[in-house]
């Protein structure tokens, strides 16, 4: 089957996936969109296992400070160099697991690596974080995070 250009732009712009996985996907959905984002979830899990022994020597201290000023939240978030440091992919997921912190107050790393995303229930925080391995080709990891609250 032949893969129509449009919708390999359609899926790369909705998923900011390569060009070359958004391809790969759809052909092995036969052209089924929603298949092929299926795919690459399945994709962006096994990136993240590949990269599990790679040294994170890089990072960000994000911090996060609700509109009420009574909540904030400190979130070190790891990564491989300093160019993905500097991403703003990987600013855009520091910022979202930093308010995901906010609102859902995990007490550790693992529980918040299972929690539902609030943005989006369908999907762990693991999960989320494993789309942007794939899609900006690191290995990402939260470090550590602390909130801080007058509740």
């Amino acid at each position: 089957m032949s893969i129509d250009i449009e919708q390999i732009k359609q899926l790369r712009e909705e998923t900011g996936v390569s060009i070359g996985k958004c391809k790969e996907a759809l052909e092995e959905a036969g052209g089924d969109m929603e298949k092929a984002r299926e795919l690459l979830k399945e994709f962006s899990a096994k990136a993240a296992a590949k990269k599990a022994d790679r040294d994170l020597n890089a990072g960000i201290v994000h911090a996060y400070v609700h509109p009420n000023n009574t909540l904030g939240v400190l979130l070190k978030l790891a990564c491989e160099t300093d160019f993905v440091a500097k991403n703003d992919d990987f600013h855009t997921l520091a910022k979202d697991i930093a308010m995901h912190i906010a609102a859902m107050n995990p007490q550790s790393v693992e529980e918040l690596l299972e929690q539902a995303f609030i943005k989006n229930l369908e999907q762990t925080i693991k999960k989320l974080i494993e789309e942007y391995v794939l899609k900006i080709g690191e290995r990402i990891e939260v470090a550590d995070f602390t909130r801080y609250a007058f509740e």
